[in-house]
C-alpha cells in the first residue's frame, strides 16, 4: 500500500466520521417536539382572543423554536395591516427552513465524493499492479495468487466509498422530506393563528346598527 492508497483511506473515513457527525446532528436538531413543541401547539389551538395572546408570546419566549419565533413575530406584528404581517411571517419562515436546512448540503457532497473517492483509489491502484506486472511479468503461480490479492485489496476502497455514499443519501433524503413536513405544519399552525386574529377584529362590534343612507 503506498502513500496515494493511504491518503484515499484517510480521506474516506473523515469522510465517514463526517457523514456519521451530521447524521447526529441534524437527527437532534430535528425532532418534531422540538421544533414544533406540543405545548406550543395546544396554546395555539386555544388562542381564540387576544387576551389569550400575550400566553402564547410567554410559551414563545419562555421554549424558543423554529414555530415559536415565527408565531412570536405574528404576535408582535399584530398590530400591522394583517397584509404586512403575512410578509413579514413569510419572511421569518425562509430563514428558519434554512436554519433548519444546516447541514445537509455536507450529506449531499459526501453522497457525491465517496464514491469518487473509493473510485481514485481502486485506478491508483490498479495502475500501479498492472504497472508492476508489465516490468515483472507472471511468471508463476504465486503471481497471479499475488495479482488477485492486490486487485482485491484495490476494489475495497470503492466498496467503501459506496456503503458511506449509500447511508449519506438515505439520511440525506429522510431530512429532507421531514424539513418538508415541518415547513407545512408550521405554515398551517401559523396561517391559522394569524387569521383567527384578524378575523377577530373584523368582527363588528355588539349592538353596532348597520349604516344606512
Amino acid at each position: 500500500m503506498d502513500i496515494t492508497d493511504i491518503a484515499v483511506y484517510v480521506l474516506l473515513g473523515l469522510t465517514s466520521v463526517t457523514a456519521v457527525g451530521v447524521t447526529l446532528w441534524r437527527g437532534w436538531s430535528l425532532r418534531w417536539n422540538q421544533v414544533v413543541p406540543p405545548l406550543l401547539v395546544g396554546a395555539l389551538s386555544e388562542c381564540r382572543s387576544s387576551k389569550e395572546v400575550p400566553t402564547v408570546r410567554h410559551l414563545c419566549e419562555a421554549q424558543p423554536s423554529p414555530l415559536g419565533r415565527l408565531v412570536l413575530t405574528a404576535a408582535n406584528h399584530l398590530d400591522w395591516p394583517k397584509a404586512e404581517n403575512v410578509g413579514s411571517l413569510e419572511t421569518a419562515a425562509r430563514h428558519e427552513i434554512v436554519k433548519l436546512e444546516r447541514g445537509l448540503v455536507v450529506l449531499e457532497i459526501i453522497v457525491g465524493i465517496a464514491p469518487l473517492l473509493g473510485l481514485v483509489g481502486t485506478i491508483f491502484g490498479m495502475i500501479t499492479v498492472f504497472g508492476d506486472i508489465g516490468q515483472s511479468g507472471l511468471n508463476n503461480t504465486n503471481d497471479a495468487a499475488k495479482l488477485a490479492q492486490g486487485i482485491s485489496l484495490i476494489l475495497r476502497t470503492t466498496l467503501i466509498g459506496l456503503l458511506i455514499s449509500i447511508p449519506s443519501l438515505v439520511a440525506w433524503s429522510y431530512f429532507n422530506k421531514k424539513i418538508e413536513v415541518l415547513a407545512v405544519e408550521m405554515e398551517t399552525l401559523c396561517d391559522e393563528f394569524v387569521r383567527r386574529q384578524y378575523k377577530m377584529e373584523e368582527k363588528p362590534q355588539a349592538g353596532a346598527r348597520p349604516k344606512t343612507d
